[in-house]
């Protein structure tokens, strides 16, 4: 969406302390109980809620409640908590069909009404407080509103015209997304939230559906826009459409029809706002911010809103307070779900490339798929299902997944954690010295199954900074060979892999806490890179494309550091191709501007780098694993496509690369990454689901239980590492402790074995309180 420039106009004039005139513009859920609330607080307030349709019409079927909704609604206003209460339909299970299997999860606990009974039900309370209820009346614009109230709350949805009217102040971001879904209902009640997939020659389809009421359930059904067309959707009418749906998912319907409400197609939207707020009016609910509905989010989120609105509208002693307030209370949580959601509707977008995977693997890959529900919470709520799909992924009885071994090539890996690639920038004349010695013996005493070196670069110029580590030399093989020999010997079982990498535009820096990306204050080394675009310009140097003679001597860079690492002793050895250096830089389309056979599309992008690649896997023991960390995405447009991560995979492992390292951006100074728990994790799922290759997932992976839920799930093979055993070198050894683990896969080195068990903290011996006296 284009953002309109910035208006200079000021601000309207600051609100009185406590609002007495407010307008609610859209009378859903979250404007609704947003106005109940402000008027029970101060049954003084003039409040008024413009609502443009007739009261009994409503869009979509049921509505679903968490529990924790629930009590922030219980505290607020018990009376609409008890309506509430006598019209909830509860249920625990979730059923999940997929190639004629059902499968069923217990334990979730979910509650959902009717939504034109939850708008009856405010619609009453309203009134009952004295709310103004204007129906089939539009809302006089925005700034009109304002000028005339204390308080303006735009609760109109996902379209919402006072969000665009103001759309310079609050800048929104809309994104359109790749599926078409369409909300039905059905005249009977699931016993269950049921997912179900349907695989037509047009492609897939899903079903989403849930009871509402004793005799009704909602469904939707979803599916990609190509898949929507080719199956003719796009020329039905409603009633066509529902028909057609009907039939494509008779099995779960037992045959009977489904029906519609004004219903028709549509794309989801995701909408984020930089600002909830302008002078008195402030974005509620939808038009402040939208969540895929396959994690059932749309009106908790407005209804939270409204509950944390009133309170900060209560508690602060200014309107504008207030509203600042609401904004940093709501928008970590909101952005949290968002991230959620986001992956939800990936997942789903995706889908077709799971349905391979067996069926309880693909029914925990659904049920985790946004990252909120995870191994260790799904084993509380339903330990026999999660029980049976450990077997079927092959974890031993007591043995979480990350504790079950893999095998690249001759390597067997005693468990799946990685120890990730972190430059540490400490060493003199590319030697590593006692520090890497310590830091890397550390690690492997740990307990993790594979403990990689930081980027070992190549040659003096292929250095990021000064301080980075080299094997261009016997010398520096003599070094590392000390490293490699008292991993093997101490923390026997622990393997140890190399980086090798070269820093390509990125070179020539100092070191990241002396100013990260930063050219040297003197001493600078002539810089080369795919073509002549400096990393940032006017502050790096312009590097010199590499001519067919710079190239070659690179490849033979690279291979003679490969033989130093085979006589190092390293057991694997990763070739970095990710992160915006050398090889990375003739990879990308942002970074890659050549003309010649090594510029262009994808193919000849690949040239280089699968020329080093196969130098090194010739110089490289055959009997030991080579992989390859990709950056899968840019993070900036123009760059790397999903299309070109995955088929870059796929050119590098038929070169005979044993894993892919998926992870992501660094290529680009100007990238906007999504940040968020296991950001990455995705990228690596989509490329080994397609592939049906081994990955090692990044990103943000910071707890064991995470680990479990991305192996058990089938979205990586491996998981990496960084921060974690920055600040504990033996996270694995603790998390095997805190999982009660305590096999062949997280031995405790013997001098270490008497602090195998976590110390006491206090006193646990106390006498328990056993009378309240009054």
């Amino acid at each position: 969406m284009t953002t309109p420039p910035a208006r200079t106009e000021p601000a309207p004039a600051e609100a009185p302390r406590a609002p007495l005139r407010i307008a609610v513009v859209g009378g859903g859920p979250g404007g609704l109980y947003a106005a109940a609330l402000l008027k029970r607080l101060d049954p003084a307030r003039e409040v008024t809620v413009w609502e443009r349709n007739a009261p009994d019409d409503t869009f979509g079927f049921g509505v679903v409640l968490s529990d924790e909704t629930l009590g922030g609604i219980e505290h607020a206003d018990p009376a609409v908590y008890r309506a509430l209460q006598d019209e909830f339909v509860r249920w625990d299970d979730i059923h999940i069909g997929h190639r004629g299997h059902l499968l069923t999860s217990s334990g979730h606990g979910f509650a959902a009404l009717g939504r034109r009974r939850l708008l009856e039900i405010l619609h009453a309370r309203c009134a009952e407080l004295g709310v103004r209820l204007r129906f089939r009346t539009e809302a006089p614009p925005a700034a009109e509103l304002a000028a005339a109230h204390d308080l303006v709350i735009a609760a109109d949805g996902v379209h919402s015209a006072t969000r665009e009217a103001h759309a310079d102040v609050f800048r929104p971001r809309i994104t359109t997304h790749r599926c078409r879904y369409i909300w039905l209902a059905a005249d009977f009640a699931l016993d269950a939230f049921r997912f179900e997939i349907a695989e037509t020659e047009h492609g897939v389809m899903q079903l989403h559906g849930y009871p509402f009421s004793s005799g009704a359930s909602t469904v939707i059904v979803e599916m990609r826009e190509e898949v929507w067309r080719a199956a003719g959707f796009d020329e039905m009418d409603e009633d066509e459409s529902t028909a057609r749906c009907a039939k494509v998912f008779a099995d779960v319907l037992g045959g009977r029809e489904l029906r519609s409400n004004r219903s028709s197609w549509t794309a989801f939207r995701t909408v984020v706002n930089e600002r909830w707020s302008h002078g008195t009016t402030v974005l509620l609910g939808d038009a402040a911010h939208t969540a895929h509905f396959s994690i059932g989010s749309g009106t908790k989120l407005a209804v939270e809103d409204a509950l944390t609105l009133a309170a900060c509208v209560e508690e602060q002693p200014t309107l504008a307070e207030a509203l600042t307030a609401y904004e940093t209370e709501r928008r970590p949580v909101v952005e949290s779900t968002q991230r959620a959601a986001a992956a939800s509707l990936r997942w789903f977008e995706e889908v077709d490339g799971y349905l391979h995977q067996p069926p309880r693997q693909f029914a925990f890959n659904l049920l985790t798929r946004s990252r909120r529900v995870t191994h260790d919470n799904l084993r509380l709520r339903d330990p026999l299902f999660t029980d049976s799909v450990e077997r079927d992924f092959g974890c031993p009885p007591g043995t979480p997944p990350m504790f079950t071994p893999l095998r690249l090539r001759g390597l067997t890996l005693r468990n799946r954690v990685v120890v990730s690639p972190m430059d540490m920038y400490v060493a003199e004349d590319g030697l590593p010295g006692d520090f890497h010695l310590v830091h890397l013996g550390a690690r492997a005493l740990g307990g993790a199954g594979l403990v990689m070196t930081e980027m070992v670069c190549v040659s003096p110029e292929g250095r990021i900074t000064p301080a980075c580590t080299g094997l261009w030399t016997d010398e520096q093989a003599d070094a590392w060979r000390r490293i490699t020999a008292f991993a093997h010997t101490q923390a026997p079982g622990t393997a140890i892999g190399v980086q090798l990498g070269h820093s390509g535009r990125k070179g020539s820096t100092r070191r990241m806490w002396e100013g990260i990306d930063q050219p040297l204050p003197e001493g600078n080394w002539p810089l080369t890179a795919a073509s002549p675009l400096p990393y940032r310009p006017g502050v790096n140097q312009t590097p010199r494309a590499l001519d067919r003679a710079g190239m070659t001597a690179v490849r033979e860079e690279f291979a003679a550091a490969a033989r130093r690492a085979a006589r190092c002793d390293f057991d694997l050895l990763e070739l970095h191709c990710a992160h915006g250096y050398l090889l990375s830089g003739f990879l990308s389309p942002l970074t890659n501007r050549r003309d010649d056979a090594y510029g262009g599309p994808l193919e000849n992008r690949l040239r280089f780098p699968l020329e080093v690649f196969d130098a090194v896997r010739e110089a490289w023991p055959d009997d030991r694993p080579m992989t390859v960390r990709l950056s899968a995405t840019d993070w900036a447009e123009g760059g790397t496509t999903t299309e070109d991560a995955i088929g870059t995979a796929r050119a590098f492992v038929a070169h005979g690369a044993d894993a892919l390292d998926v992870s992501t951006g660094q290529v680009v100074p100007d990238e906007r990454p999504e940040y968020g728990r296991s950001y990455q994790a995705p990228y690596a799922d989509r490329i080994r689901n397609a592939l049906g290759v081994p990955v090692i997932a990044v990103g943000a992976i910071s707890s064991w239980d995470d680990v479990n839920s991305l192996l058990l799930a089938g979205r990586a093979d491996l998981c990496a590492l960084a921060r974690p055993h920055l600040y504990d070198p033996h996270w694995t050894l603790h998390a095997a402790a805190e999982q009660n683990y305590r096999g062949p896969a997280a031995p405790w080195p013997d001098p270490y074995r008497a602090g195998s068990r976590t110390p006491p903290t206090g006193r646990t011996d106390a006498p328990k309180p056993r009378l309240t006296l009054n």
